[in-house]
């Protein structure tokens, strides 16, 4: 695990990190899943705890459940519509969870800012015990909450893409719909507010 990516894992616990997979494969899968419906399975067995776990760290658990089997099922609707040739599988996957989790987009900065009002935890002394302390029942610290409430929808969905999805800059690029240099510079403002308002460091680990 890659120091970035250890941030990013205290930062945001419970992710569940991209499994090894041939894009290749995820795409000869899903073609063949037009005349052989079944063979979509595969497609739901390889990504739905990852799609599950992007979505309940943004929005919470409860509406994780409704928003990753939503995901599915337009995938699975719309599975004859896919291109191979403009991206892969996951970044299409992860996709359709951000338009879906666009509508609920208020209420995810709500939370943060609710979040960043929560009172200091306790001082600890073991080490797994000051994770502990770092995070909030919503996964995030206080701290780290009030800067996302700061950064913009766009450049946030790029950082949280990253952080929290894994996905590479071409893989946002394909989910979002927008240009590879477009993802740069997104990411690149809205980490900017996350180093100033957390003096200068990066706990979501996008520096990829």
């Amino acid at each position: 695990m890659t120091p970035d990516v250890a941030l990013a894992a205290i930062a945001f616990p419970g992710r569940v990190h991209a499994a090894p997979s041939s894009a290749d494969e995820d795409s000869r899968v899903l073609e063949a899943s037009v005349r052989e419906p079944d063979r979509f399975t595969h497609i739901f067995d390889q990504y739905f705890g990852q799609v599950h776990s992007y979505v309940a760290r943004r929005l919470g658990s409860d509406l994780a459940d409704d928003l990753a089997s939503e995901t599915f099922l337009i995938a699975f609707r719309q599975r004859e519509r896919f291109n191979s040739r403009n991206g892969v599988v996951r970044a299409w996957l992860y996709g359709i969870a951000t338009n879906l989790i666009r509508r609920h987009r208020r209420n995810e900065v709500r939370a943060w800012r609710a979040t960043s009002k929560l009172p200091l935890p306790e001082p600890t002394s073991g080490h797994e015990e000051r994770v502990t302390a770092q995070v909030t029942a919503q996964g995030v610290s206080r701290e780290l909450a009030a800067a996302l409430a700061k950064v913009s929808a766009k450049d946030r969905e790029v950082l949280l893409l990253v952080a929290l999805g894994e996905l590479t800059y071409d893989e946002v690029a394909t989910a979002l719909g927008i240009a590879y240099g477009t993802v740069c510079s997104r990411l690149s403002r809205a980490r900017r507010i996350i180093r100033e308002s957390l003096g200068h460091t990066d706990p979501t680990g996008a520096d990829s």
